[in-house]
């Protein structure tokens, strides 16, 4: 008897006395955002604590991509504190789901990251088809159309389109309906390469340009137009 009395106060001693212990909860690790339009980032705060007794340290933080930052305030969290990890995804011309990751590790899980997920769902302004537009060899540098299709819930009136090499002319006309644009695509050249890429803005929303981007090739040995 006084040999597991003494063996459960050894034990006792251990956990009253033992090393401190760390623990850096995350409130969540998941962030599903939806941006409007016109909005040129999305972020999301991704608010941790440390619930344990001694201080921990948030060795490093790296996103998957270098369209998303990952902004630490201080990289230190004392017991009982809480804090964030702010990441900003640049949005820029991408459009449709969009999944980023950004990595932490901290010295009290080494070798156990924590994997904060973004999701960030960007409505879809325009659809755009084709965007590559091809004149082979052999072929008649006759006209071709882009198909444009605007998203039901914009209220895009006007195209402008410019491109990168002046021997590519465009003309933009209504579609069938008040939601289609048809662009019409012409070499004015011939007898030379051309690798243009034209340029298509919206005129919504105003106070954020988007592009979007339809490659054109024309091989030297596609024929004019005879008249």
């Amino acid at each position: 008897m006084k040999i597991r009395t003494a063996l459960v106060l050894v034990s006792l001693m251990f956990v009253l006395g033992g090393p401190a212990r760390a623990a850096l909860v995350w409130e969540t690790t998941a962030a599903d955002l939806h941006p409007a339009v016109s909005d040129k980032t999305a972020v999301a705060h991704f608010k941790y604590k440390n619930t344990g007794d001694k201080p921990i340290k948030i060795t490093s933080v790296h996103p998957s991509c270098g369209c998303t930052t990952a902004a630490l305030a201080k990289d230190v969290v004392e017991p009982n504190e809480s804090g964030e990890i702010t990441a900003t995804f640049n949005i820029g011309d991408r459009s449709g789901v969009q999944n980023k990751t950004i990595t932490v590790m901290t010295d009290d899980t080494p070798g156990q990251p924590t994997i904060l997920k973004l999701t960030a769902t960007i409505q879809q302004l325009l659809q755009v088809a084709p965007v590559f537009v091809y004149w082979p060899a052999g072929d008649v540098l006759n006209s071709k159309t882009i198909n444009v299709d605007v998203g039901a819930e914009f209220p895009v009136k006007k195209l402008t389109v410019t491109s990168t090499d002046k021997a590519i002319a465009t003309e933009v006309a209504p579609g069938p309906n008040d939601k289609t644009f048809r662009i019409t695509v012409t070499p004015t050249e011939s007898g030379r390469p051309i690798n243009a890429t034209l340029k298509i803005e919206p005129d919504f929303p105003k106070e954020t340009t988007k592009s979007f981007y339809v490659n054109v090739r024309v091989d030297s040995r596609a024929k004019p137009v005879t008249k």
